[in-house]
């Protein structure tokens, strides 16, 4: 299987609507957390499978890792990573725990965590949804219980038409207080790349502006 064959300009255009998508669910997480929240600029790869699920097993001892998968048009999934520091700052402001012991999450720190995941997985498909014009929703986040590379081999494995390419982007939510980072990773098969620049394409051989801008 080649590498899909991105153009310069298209990489810049998904770069822009995930950066439409990111910042609305920056929006969204600002709220929870109560604090102003720093985007940066998502890094757009082409790695493969095996190179991804390396890159997100280096940090399953020190984050808590939770999954929502994305479906319908598209095939992906966000992870969305939480260290100790930041679940601590989170568990203060949202569930007014003042100790908070590191570690083991609490069932109310847990369902946090997953409510946390949903609303930003929500924010971000919902923005990529209306641009592209495509039917995607997010399934209900989890916690993995079992390493994270078996979570994603199932993901990656039952697909039928599933390449062994995946397009990532990898980006990070800072906030003011504490300069405590929460690392985001959003990626989709190869298909669902194809996808998107096949409606780039369509968009740009129409002369319409995608992104809706004059």
């Amino acid at each position: 299987m080649m590498e899909p064959q991105v153009t310069d300009l298209e990489r810049d255009i998904i770069k822009e609507i995930l950066n439409i998508g990111l910042a609305r669910a920056a929006d969204s997480f600002a709220a929870i957390a109560r604090d102003k929240v720093m985007l940066k600029v998502p890094d757009i790869q082409i790695i493969e499978v095996k190179e991804l699920i390396s890159l997100v097993s280096k940090f399953e001892n020190s984050h808590v890792i939770i999954q929502s998968d994305i479906k319908g048009d598209f095939n992906g999934s966000t992870l969305l990573l939480f260290s100790d520091d930041h679940i601590a700052r989170l568990s203060e402001v949202c569930l007014s725990m003042l100790e908070v012991q590191k570690g083991e999450l609490n069932l109310m720190q847990e369902s946090l965590l997953l409510e946390i995941s949903n609303i930003i997985t929500g924010a971000l498909v919902t923005q990529l949804a209306n641009i592209l014009k495509s039917n995607i929703y997010g399934s209900p986040p989890k916690a993995p219980k079992s390493h994270i590379a078996d979570s994603l081999k199932d993901i990656l494995v039952q697909h039928p038409l599933f390449q062994p390419l995946v397009f990532t982007v990898i980006t990070q939510f800072s906030h003011n207080l504490k300069s405590v980072e929460l690392p985001l990773m959003l990626f989709f098969d190869t298909n669902t790349l194809l996808k998107m620049i096949d409606i780039i394409r369509t968009f740009t051989q129409n002369k319409n502006n995608i992104l809706g801008e004059d």
